[in-house]
């Protein structure tokens, strides 16, 4: 059974390169077009995965693993930032509101998959 990885990013060619990405090694993914928007699909279906920006209109990507931790179903799910931030700062941000790991942009398809695979198999 493939694993499913809800992407969410308010931009459409990052979205677009995640997705190919992670269906290209096996993944089934969901997009999402901002916070709003994967918090109410994460509603809807169960995913072992959430990749998310930060910077979105909306919501942002730490308002929305906030939103997802108090969900019983997401509280263990792994949740990656993958964004242009970078700062110490920000990552603590990211910790403290429950995010697995950090990716930055721009992007290796090669270590996003070795990454996704790390935390999802």
């Amino acid at each position: 059974m493939a694993k499913i990885v809800l992407t969410v990013d308010d931009s459409a060619s990052i979205r677009q390169m995640v997705s190919f990405t992670l269906k290209s090694a096996g993944y089934e993914v969901v997009e999402a077009v901002d916070g709003l928007d994967g918090l109410d699909k994460a509603k809807t279906k169960a995913f072992n995965l959430v990749l998310t920006d930060q910077n979105m209109p909306r919501m942002d990507g730490l308002s929305l693993i906030k939103s997802l931790r108090a969900m019983p179903n997401y509280r263990s799910v792994p949740i990656l930032m993958l964004t242009t931030e970078s700062s110490d700062t920000m990552k603590s941000q990211g910790r403290a509101a429950g995010a697995t790991g950090w990716l930055v942009k721009p992007f290796d398809p090669q270590k996003l998959i070795e990454v996704v695979k790390k935390v999802i198999g």
